[in-house]
């Protein structure tokens, strides 16, 4: 009666790895597709397999882990407790979660790719620079001076972005330039 228990568990396990794999395939290719006709970089297309394979492998992981029935105690403090840790980790610093939200949104919906050269305007620190790389959690810019600067992606998307392409300055400056020199006559 034990070796058909043992048996089921292993064609369980095995059909659960075959039907993420076949998930995590699934999800890569129509992803990948989509990247493709809005034209993504090769770099975010590989952030994006790798985030939606920890996503899929955890929960592959997860079940399988129910399919032999551990009730080993000690296994599932030590798992509670690190869900609590990362749990208390993610929704203290509220910004870690949405940063890599806004990084996927940014991958898929908005208009602006590595290299444009875009505006953002933000009243406190306006930034002008040249989109080098979109990462998990913050976009790299370099303005016409050479200075680096990592911008959250969560502000990213809270503030106006203009795509400059080959103008210096955003329509936005120019009204604020035209009125200051209105003002000044």
């Amino acid at each position: 009666m034990k070796e058909f228990f043992l048996q089921r568990e292993v064609i369980l396990t095995c059909v659960i790895l075959f039907i993420g794999f076949l998930i995590h395939r699934i999800i890569i290719w129509s992803a990948m597709k989509l990247s493709t006709k809005v034209q993504r970089s090769k770099l975010r297309k590989q952030y994006l397999n790798r985030y939606i394979g920890y996503i899929i492998w955890t929960m592959v992981g997860i079940t399988i882990i129910f399919v032999w029935s551990i009730n080993n105690e000690e296994f599932w403090l030590a798992l509670g407790s690190t869900f609590a840790v990362v749990g208390v980790a993610l929704f203290a610093n509220w910004s870690i979660l949405s940063n890599v939200t806004a990084s996927f949104i940014l991958y898929f919906n908005f208009p602006y790719k590595i290299g444009d050269r875009v505006r953002i305007h933000d009243k406190d620190l306006p930034i002008t620079g040249v989109i080098e790389d979109i990462k998990g959690f913050y976009t790299v810019l370099r303005t016409a001076d050479g200075e680096l600067v990592t911008y959250p992606n969560n502000l990213l998307l809270q503030k106006g972005v203009s795509i400059l392409y080959n103008r210096t300055e955003s329509v936005f400056d120019i009204d604020k330039h035209e009125e200051a020199d209105r003002t000044a006559r």
